[in-house]
């Protein structure tokens, strides 16, 4: 298809987190008419006054002339493509929710347009663009596949708080339903993409190929956790371990750690959902989850036991820096923190949690745990480094942060993501790092 075909497309973007809302400013920036589409109005009252509460894009980006914002599905109708980037989390079950992948599919089927094509870049399992999203397009807009209307899926692959590699940087799988409708991806997403496409044999094969991406790398951090417990139990350091096998060039740098968020920690569960429907059962991946899934509740047994041997007072006072899922994100959805909160009060500790990127209005209403402003957090016996923001490690190697909450400057400090400098210990201070 010529540019000039491809530039003259009306896009529609349904959803606009972390994924949803790059996607649209990267193709604003190119000059394309971009509609952004979300049902939470207070989003969208922030992003029209180029505000972003998941710092993904910039003031500018938002405030582009060739992109506006709308809750009304009416706005809809003129569209030409819908990318859908919806959240697709599990349940506390630990089973796929797919009632915001659904729910977006019945919004664009009911406002599409006889020739249009429907793009979905969330996570889900293989076949789930097909089996799932399709019917209910065909069902809301009274028409068929291929004979009305085209699909196609291209995962996002949005990496937050990377500076480096933005969305127009990140190589895009793309697949479709038919041909014609792959080659039209291909030349829409390629000229925003500047890193390359890939083009997927077919639209399972484009699915399974994300879903693996974060599998992998669960696996491989699980690896490196239960690495983590059995060495603690040898008295080995884990990261002299690992700095060591670094030293081979084929050696991969994973390191042990919390694993939350809604990639890594939720991706495997999608690949299980199918194995199981289809009478499998992933042993392998399941134990890498089960492992990960247990690394809060060893942090929290070693501080603890750490604290005994320090003769800190029991049940000691813990404050805990950083709440996000990772680090320089504002993003608290699926933390890890949260549960390492929890199995410390187990303990009867007394726990305070600091993290100025998290919203404190947000934390509270999910997960019931009340932020304390940096300055008006108590002494306490622990601090624990549990995110590593810039804000508390650009300092002095970080031991600013992390001593400033001690009593006095003295007591047990625990660094997960081992970031502290341990040729620079205060003295007063012992050090406990995963």
């Amino acid at each position: 298809m010529p540019n000039n075909s491809i530039q003259s497309l009306k896009i529609a973007i349904i959803g606009l987190g972390y994924v949803g809302l790059p996607v649209a400013t990267a193709f604003a920036a190119r000059g394309f008419d971009v509609l952004g589409f979300d049902i939470n109005r207070a989003r969208l009252e922030e992003l029209r006054i180029g505000k972003d509460g998941t710092a993904s894009v910039t003031s500018g980006d938002l405030l582009q002339p060739t992109l506006s914002f709308s809750d009304r599905e009416q706005d809809l109708q003129d569209r030409d493509v819908f990318i859908v980037a919806v959240p697709t989390p599990v349940d506390s079950a630990k089973r796929p929710d797919l009632s915001p992948f659904e729910s977006a599919a019945v919004t664009v089927g009911r406002n599409m347009k006889a020739g249009a094509i429907s793009v979905f870049e969330s996570t889900v399992f293989p076949g789930a663009t097909e089996e799932v999203a399709v019917p209910i397009l065909e069902r809301e807009s009274g028409m068929r596949l291929g004979d009305g209307f085209e699909v196609g899926y291209s995962p996002e692959r949005i990496n937050p708080g990377d500076t480096a590699r933005g969305f127009a940087e990140i190589t895009k799988i793309v697949s479709a339903s038919s041909a014609a409708a792959t080659d039209l991806l291909v030349a829409l997403y390629g000229a925003v993409v500047t890193a390359g496409i890939h083009r997927a044999p077919s639209i399972k094969v484009a699915e399974a190929a994300k879903v693996i991406e974060n599998t992998q790398r669960d696996l491989n951090i699980a690896l490196m956790n239960e690495l983590a417990m059995l060495f603690h139990q040898m008295g080995i350091d884990t990261r002299d371990v690992l700095e060591g096998s670094a030293t081979k060039w084929n050696f991969l740098p994973f390191q042990p750690g919390l694993v939350g968020g809604h990639c890594i920690g939720v991706d495997p569960y999608y690949l299980t959902h199918k194995a199981n429907e289809i009478g499998m059962t992933p042993q392998v991946i399941l134990a890498g989850r089960g492992t990960n899934e247990a690394m809060p509740a060893f942090v929290a047994g070693k501080i603890i036991q750490e604290s005994v041997k320090l003769g800190l007072p029991m049940p000691p006072k813990v404050t805990v820096l950083g709440m996000t899922y990772k680090a320089d994100v504002p993003d608290t959805r699926n933390s890890k923190v949260v549960d390492l909160i929890r199995e410390l009060e187990k303990f009867g500790a007394s726990v305070e949690v600091m993290d100025p990127l998290a919203d404190p209005g947000q934390v509270a209403e999910e997960y019931g745990i009340t932020l304390t402003p940096e300055d008006r957090l108590t002494a306490a016996d622990v601090a624990v480094l549990a995110v590593p923001h810039r804000q508390f490690c650009q300092e002095e190697n970080g031991w600013s942060s992390v001593t400033d909450v001690l009593k006095n400057g003295q007591g047990l400090v625990a660094d997960i993501p081992a970031r502290l400098d341990r040729t620079s210990v205060p003295e007063g201070i012992r050090l406990w790092r995963l």
